[in-house]
């Protein structure tokens, strides 16, 4: 099989978020979609950060994920530097169990949209489904997988559905 061509990339600010954000490149790989995984930091290395982000389009990314802890800057300072989507997950574990990466995630002024996931695994994954969901605009055979991967979700949960009734019965 050839190696998918990397149109998505994550970028967290520490490498102890990775554990947390293992499924987000799991659900790439999982619909073939190429993703680059870097560490950078929006407070200890904001020239790396702009130079990635503005050159991100050049080099054929056609969206990001941004995931960081704390005060979680580096989503916005991202979108500050591109015009390509992208989506900022915040990172619990923090004095505040996420709520601030959250905030400052989400909280962008006008004119520098960060889209913005749950805290925690969920939210790591539903970035990459958003991604993907980007991405399947405009290649038909990404759509069709999406569109498997709703139906498999659907029937798993009348699965358990009927497991419950007959347990109940």
């Amino acid at each position: 099989m050839a190696k998918a061509k990397t149109q998505v990339a994550l970028v967290m600010g520490s490498d102890s978020d990775f554990p947390k954000l293992e499924g987000v490149v799991a659900t790439f790989k999982e619909f073939g979609v190429g993703c680059e995984v870097r560490v950078m930091s929006a407070h200890r290395s904001p020239d790396a950060v702009a130079k990635f982000a503005s050159g991100a389009e050049k080099r054929g990314l056609s969206v990001i994920l941004a995931a960081a802890g704390g005060a979680a800057h580096l989503a916005g300072v991202i979108a500050g530097h591109t015009i390509l989507p992208v989506i900022g997950i915040p990172i619990g574990g923090t004095a505040l169990s996420g709520l601030d990466s959250l905030l400052s995630t989400v909280q962008m002024p006008a004119g520098i949209p960060v889209a913005t996931v749950a805290v925690g695994s969920s939210g790591g994954t539903n970035a990459a489904l958003l991604a993907v969901q980007i991405l399947a605009r405009s290649d038909a055979a990404l759509a069709a997988k999406l569109r498997t991967y709703k139906k498999t979700m659907a029937r798993k949960v009348a699965e358990k559905d009927r497991a419950l009734q007959k347990k109940l019965n």
